[in-house]
C-alpha cells in the first residue's frame, strides 16, 4: 500500500435519511474513521458529522472499498443497529472483480481469520486461533482473466472478503494488500458494498438500500 493518503473530494451521496437512519454511498479511497495522525484525519465519519451533527458510527468499510454504509442518528438507533450487526441480522451483499476464472460458479468459503501481527493490518487464515469467518459467493460472469462475483459475508471479520478470495486463489483486483501486483493496473480496489438490509430501529420494518458499483 502506498503511504500517501489522497482521499477523494466532492459530496458524499446520501441514499436515505430519516430521524433514525442515514445511509450513504462511501467512495473508494476514503477512510471510514480517522487514522492515527493529522494526515489521516479526513474520513467519512468527520465529513458526515459536519453535515449531520448527530450522526453516529455503526460499522466500517475498508478505505479502498466503496458502497453502502449506515449511520445512526440517535443513541437508541446506534445501539439497535449495533445489535443487528452483532447478531448477524444485517444482510450484506458485495460486488467484486477477482483474478482468474473462479470455479465452481457458486460456493462457500469457511476459513477462520486472525490478524497477521507482524504485517498488520493484514489478516490471515489460521485454523488454530482464527475467528469463524464465512462467505458465500456466486459468479456473475467470468473469462480466463477475471471473474465478476457477488459476495455474501455471513460474518463480519476485518478484510474477510479480501482474504477469502485470496485463499481461493482469486484475489480481488487492485487490492493494495493482497494483490499488490495488480494495484497499478486498476484505478481502485474492485470491491463494492452493493446492498445492505437492516431492520428500522423504530418501526422494526425491514429496509433495503442499494448502490451500483462504478466498475
Amino acid at each position: 500500500m502506498s503511504d500517501a493518503y489522497n482521499p477523494p473530494t466532492g459530496d458524499i451521496p446520501v441514499l436515505h435519511e430519516d430521524s433514525d437512519l442515514l445511509i450513504v454511498n462511501k467512495p473508494a479511497g476514503l477512510l471510514s474513521v480517522p487514522g492515527k495522525g493529522d494526515h489521516l484525519a479526513d474520513c467519512l465519519l468527520t465529513r458526515i458529522e459536519a453535515a449531520f451533527p448527530t450522526a453516529r458510527l455503526v460499522h466500517r468499510l475498508d478505505r479502498d472499498t466503496s458502497g453502502v454504509m449506515v449511520f445512526a442518528m440517535t443513541a437508541h438507533a446506534q445501539k439497535h443497529l449495533g445489535q443487528q450487526f452483532e447478531t448477524r441480522k444485517v444482510k450484506k451483499t458485495y460486488i467484486a472483480r477477482v483474478a482468474g476464472q473462479l470455479e465452481p460458479k457458486e460456493g462457500q468459503v469457511d476459513l477462520p481469520l486472525i490478524v497477521d501481527w507482524p504485517n498488520r493490518p493484514r489478516q490471515m487464515v489460521c485454523h488454530e486461533t482464527g475467528k469463524p469467518s464465512v462467505t458465500d459467493y456466486k459468479v456473475l460472469r467470468s473469462d480466463a482473466d477475471e471473474s465478476r462475483v457477488r459476495l455474501f459475508p455471513l460474518t463480519g471479520r476485518s478484510h474477510q472478503l479480501r482474504v477469502h478470495m485470496l485463499a481461493l486463489g482469486h484475489p480481488i483486483l487492485g487490492d493494495p494488500f493482497y494483490a499488490p501486483e495488480t494495484a497499478s493496473n486498476y484505478p481502485r480496489m474492485m470491491l463494492h458494498a452493493e446492498e445492505l438490509r437492516v431492520n428500522h430501529p423504530e418501526s422494526g420494518k425491514g429496509m433495503k438500500f442499494r448502490a451500483k458499483p462504478d466498475f
